[in-house]
């Protein structure tokens, strides 16, 4: 396999990237129906995200091997959902941290040796009047095994034994790195800030390391940051509060949250429904609804069982209007959105002010202008299994399967509808066994070393 090959995965040439983007610049604008779909939403700090359509955040993998630097691909597929009229569009989990990343091929923001590409990058994604927020996240305990020198949580609390084979037990957190770490996310979201982005997301769900803060079974710390309920979303509000102190309070910030983490002796609906209250009084714009983690991935859908459920397709309804009906913040439903009429529903109905799409997106870029005209989309998201019972039990597979879509997309081209979901990941398991051993032998001590020159992922199974 030649050089070139290996180095265009994330990278499209300068004629590619061009090419792509003016025929982004050139497709008209969607025309507008009267679908309360296209009715423009007023965040509390007077931000206008103009229709009700988002772009849920999905991982891109589509940083630099090495270094974890932002790509032009990145430019490519934002600038492509601007053109299409989605409202907001949040990006991938951004990490704030190089040596704590959750996938090879995260991008990290720790310092603005990147911002002349992020600023290429928000206004790539700002076309159109859309509003670009960077998600900004930190996997804790939440790494594949050899991508980071060590995992770190709230507690040393391991994954179940099926899983534990792929995820660390981690090493507790000290209070100076708790410190250090919230100091982390302001200055992300202060870089953030500066590149041009519209706003910023902080990662609450999926297991991640706020949402292992916040959840008793992977926080059983005995100190101020642990036992309680209070003590334990005392990590988010202190998150929340230094990004507020470095941003002001124009910059739209708002969180991922999980509804429950449906695990036993796991964040539940009522700790949620606090959390959310203590959030809203302490001034977030913007609340996603999602819910699970990676050992119990209910934001895939795979553990949907009641037909009420499916008939009104999002997941996370009822616990919304639940949540609606005590608390006043702006809400975005993410999760079982399949039709106009079930997105207009929920809007119509006031459980919901934004609706969140993500899969669909990334087999169908130009669904939101489909929407916006009142049409359906022309795509159905649909299960992807590989036929191996562990594999797809957890959200592993749909996360290779859909961020490959993505990285086609990035390189100028189209989503790939008919791969089966056993060559995905098959061929995601071998990019990233491979990467592992680069990365390995570019630094012996293990982990990212951002020294080395820009690289990118193999083509398996392309």
């Amino acid at each position: 396999m030649t050089t070139a090959v290996w180095n265009s995965y994330h990278q499209p040439t300068l004629t590619q990237l061009m090419h792509s983007l003016s025929h982004i610049s050139a497709i008209p604008p969607a025309p507008v129906s009267s679908s309360v779909l296209a009715k423009p939403f007023t965040l509390p700090n007077g931000s206008v995200i103009r229709n009700r359509i988002a772009k849920s955040a999905m991982s891109e993998t589509l940083g630099s091997l090495n270094g974890n630097r932002p790509t032009a691909a990145l430019e490519v597929l934002y600038a492509r959902w601007a053109g299409a009229g989605v409202g907001l569009c949040v990006t991938g989990n951004v990490m704030i941290d190089r040596r704590a990343l959750g996938e090879h091929g995260n991008v990290a923001v720790e310092d603005e040796r990147d911002l002349d590409t992020l600023r290429r990058w928000a206004a790539a994604g700002t076309r159109n009047g859309t509003q670009l927020w960077m998600q900004i996240n930190h996997p804790g305990k939440q790494a594949p095994k050899r991508l980071n020198r060590e995992t770190v949580s709230p507690s040393a609390i391991p994954f179940r034994p099926d899983m534990a084979r792929f995820f660390a037990t981690p090493r507790a957190l000290t209070e100076a790195e708790i410190e250090d770490l919230i100091q982390r996310y302001g200055h992300t979201a202060e870089i953030a800030h500066k590149a041009g982005f519209s706003g910023v997301q902080i990662h609450g769900a999926h297991g991640y390391l706020v949402s292992q803060f916040l959840s008793p079974h992977h926080n059983r710390r005995s100190d101020r940051w642990g036992g309680s309920a209070e003590n334990r979303r005392r990590f988010v509000l202190a998150v929340l509060a230094e990004i507020r102190r470095r941003v002001g309070t124009a910059f739209p910030v708002g969180i991922k949250l999980n509804s429950a983490d449906f695990q036993r002796g796991g964040f539940t609906e009522e700790e949620s429904l606090e959390a959310i209250r203590a959030l809203a009084e302490a001034g977030i714009d913007l609340v996603e609804i999602s819910g699970g983690t990676y050992e119990a991935p209910a934001m895939t859908g795979t553990t949907v069982t009641r037909d009420s459920t499916r008939q009104r397709e999002a997941y996370f309804l009822d616990f919304s209007e639940k949540l609606r009906s005590t608390i006043s913040v702006p809400l975005m439903l993410t999760g079982g959105f399949r039709s106009h009429a079930g997105m207009s529903a929920a809007v119509a109905s006031g459980a919901v002010d934004l609706v969140g799409l993500a899969r669909l997106l990334a087999i169908e870029p130009e669904a939101p202008a489909h929407l916006l005209r009142g049409e359906d989309p022309e795509q159905k998201i649909k299960p992807v299994r590989t036929g191996i019972p562990i594999v797809d039990r957890s959200a592993i597979m749909e996360v290779a399967w859909y961020t490959r879509q993505l990285h086609r997309i990035g390189r100028g081209g189209q989503p790939a509808l008919g791969e089966s979901g056993l060559r995905a990941f098959m061929a995601n398991l071998m990019a990233n066994g491979w990467n592992t051993l680069r990365r390995e032998r570019a630094s012996p001590s293990g982990g990212p070393d951002p020294d080395q020159p820009v690289d990118a992922r193999p083509r398996f199974g392309e």
